[in-house]
């Protein structure tokens, strides 16, 4: 039996895990709460966007690379377990990637959703973490099962039934999508740049969000602390981040400054929620269970 409070997020593919929710599992990390991380897919079709990463060997085998740069990234953030459901990305719709048997959009779902309701079963979280319904603005295959899996995992996970051979049945207190590029914080990092004169790499992204898409935030973790342990897991990264990447212009002490949250929405709960902060914010994902 588990006798820490647990959080556990699931992301679609290494790096995931670094450009959202970081800053919140480094902070619950830090007050004892033990994190489990799992990925879904290796990665294997993104793209090499850092230049000195870009060379023939890496390419070749790319999906050992990015286990490694996810084991670097993963230490970094303070997760204690990682799961790799095992599947192979799968690509933008359309693509050779996406028409692959063995991807992760191509597996039936029955099968995915076992997979995870054994690792749900065995580690038995309190919070759990993963993408919302509403992904208009990247709907890429494998976040969309990401929450596809997560909903129909948590729910079989709670059926005595449900995937005999995978454990007791086990309800999960607490669910949250992840708002991990919330419209406000967007906003933040595409203003500083307008206040260097500087053309800003965000105002594509914030085009494609809709002006109310915040409504949906429920919770506001305060994590600004922990903003270098984000950034250092990107750079952990390499094949996908550079160091001069845009991630990292805007200083951090500004982004502690004016957004130094990451945001959520409370899909459900079993114990209610907690305090609130002058914006009318739940504060704590563990409310109810501490």
């Amino acid at each position: 039996m588990v006798d820490r409070l647990t959080l556990l997020q699931l992301h679609a593919h290494p790096d995931d895990e670094s450009s959202k929710g970081a800053m919140t599992t480094a902070r619950y990390v830090d007050e004892g709460m033990r994190a489990v991380l799992v990925c879904a897919t290796g990665g294997e079709e993104g793209d090499i966007l850092n230049a000195e990463m870009d060379r023939p060997e890496v390419k070749e085998n790319l999906h050992e690379v990015r286990m490694g740069e996810l084991a670097e990234a993963a230490k970094i953030i303070g997760y204690e377990t990682v799961h790799l459901l095992g599947y192979r990305d799968s690509g933008m719709p359309d693509s050779e990637a996406n028409a692959r048997p063995d991807n992760f959009w191509n597996t039936p779902l029955a099968e995915s959703t076992g997979r995870l309701v054994a690792i749900l079963r065995a580690e038995r979280p309190d919070v759990v973490i993963t993408y919302g319904e509403d992904q208009s603005r990247y709907p890429h295959p494998d976040h969309l099962r990401v929450h596809d899996i997560t909903i129909a995992a948590v729910d079989a996970a709670a059926d005595p039934a449900a995937y005999p051979g995978t454990g007791d049945a086990f309800v999960v207190p607490k669910l949250y999508y992840s708002h991990g590029f919330s419209r406000r914080r967007l906003q933040t990092m595409h203003d500083w740049y307008v206040e260097q004169g500087s053309e800003s790499p965000y105002a594509d992204w914030l085009s494609k969000i809709a002006e109310d898409h915040d409504i949906r935030v429920t919770t506001r973790v305060w994590a600004g602390e922990h903003i270098g342990v984000m950034r250092d897991a990107l750079l952990a990264h390499r094949t996908q981040v550079a160091p001069d990447s845009w991630w990292f212009k805007v200083p951090a002490e500004v982004m502690r400054e004016r957004h130094p949250w990451e945001e959520y929405q409370l899909a459900r709960s079993h114990v209610g929620t907690g305090p609130r902060d002058a914006d009318g914010f739940e504060t704590d994902l563990f409310a109810g269970l501490r």
